[in-house]
């Protein structure tokens, strides 16, 4: 059986699509444990010592086939696709109709509708990251530019009004700098390939690649906090936390919170970005098998 190609939305034209704008890309190591649940069985986790590399992908586009609209993937860890790795997204979180569509019949995302509320405040004094340790490992901590302007961004899933559960995530990151003059990074081309399907709306497994063309350069980790409707009385409860960690880590409305709030290892800013997305493809069930005995 060969591996057969998904067909193109009619909205969106044929592949492959191009978004252009910028994004904050950021690393995690995530517990296996955490993400295991959402990642088909038949994939093994790229892991070392109980973790694997997550995080997620906050993007803002101001031209697409959608047109403008924000974008925030919750990428829960890498898997194995010899002779590399793919990304799996746990939640994809966007406030267009269009795009959340196209992404769950086309791309078989986790697609969901969701509020962007942006807040721009001025940073008082200057503030060292408690996050860059890697960056001062690598050499990278240098590259550090000081942010004069703070963005608090609220994302809530919107979903049907007889459900009350609803996903509400802070991010508190560091606004681009937009002055012609400030340095953006060094040019790159990277790919960025990734698996999808196995959803309501698509339950074949699929793989598609990202192509990224961007200036990027390492910015301070964006600090992420939950759900800000939840009790403060029972957080301060120590003797009710595990409980309530654990059933928090079960819902899968609240994994990306999980995923977001786990320890960052780096931040990269991308800036004059051009993202080229290819059309998906059904991986068959062969290639399934080799994955589950690889």
């Amino acid at each position: 059986m060969a591996i057969g190609q998904t067909k193109c939305s009619s909205s969106f034209g044929k592949p492959p699509w191009i978004f252009k704008g910028s994004a904050l890309y950021q690393l995690h190591l995530v517990k296996a444990a955490t993400v295991r649940a959402c990642i088909p069985k038949e994939f093994r986790l790229v892991e070392a010592f109980g973790y694997t590399l997550g995080g997620f992908f906050l993007a803002n586009y101001d031209d697409s086939p959608a047109g403008v609209f924000d974008e925030l993937v919750v990428i829960a860890g890498l898997v194995w696709s010899p002779p590399t790795s793919c990304a799996w997204a746990a939640k994809v979180l966007v406030n267009s109709d269009e795009a959340c569509d196209h992404g769950r019949k086309e791309v078989g995302l986790p697609s969901q509708v969701a509020r962007f509320s942006k807040t721009i405040t001025a940073v008082s004094g200057k503030s060292k990251s408690k996050n860059t340790g890697f960056l001062n490992a690598i050499g990278m901590n240098a590259l550090f530019c000081e942010p004069r302007d703070c963005m608090d961004v609220q994302v809530t899933e919107i979903n049907d009004p007889t459900v009350k559960d609803f996903c509400n995530i802070n991010l508190t990151t560091f606004v681009p700098e937009s002055n012609i003059g400030n340095w953006m990074g060094p040019a790159i081309k990277m790919s960025l390939p990734s698996f999808s399907g196995r959803t309501e709306y698509y339950p074949n497994l699929l793989k598609y690649s990202c192509q990224i063309e961007c200036r990027v350069r390492a910015v301070h980790p964006a600090k992420v906090s939950g759900p800000s409707s939840m009790p403060k009385s029972e957080a301060e409860r120590s003797s009710e936390i595990h409980h309530a960690t654990e059933e928090f880590m079960d819902n899968g409305k609240n994994l990306c919170v999980a995923v977001m709030s786990s320890k960052p290892i780096l931040a990269l800013e991308f800036s004059c970005m051009k993202m080229q997305v290819e059309a998906p493809v059904v991986v068959p069930n062969s290639f399934n098998n080799s994955l589950a005995t690889s």
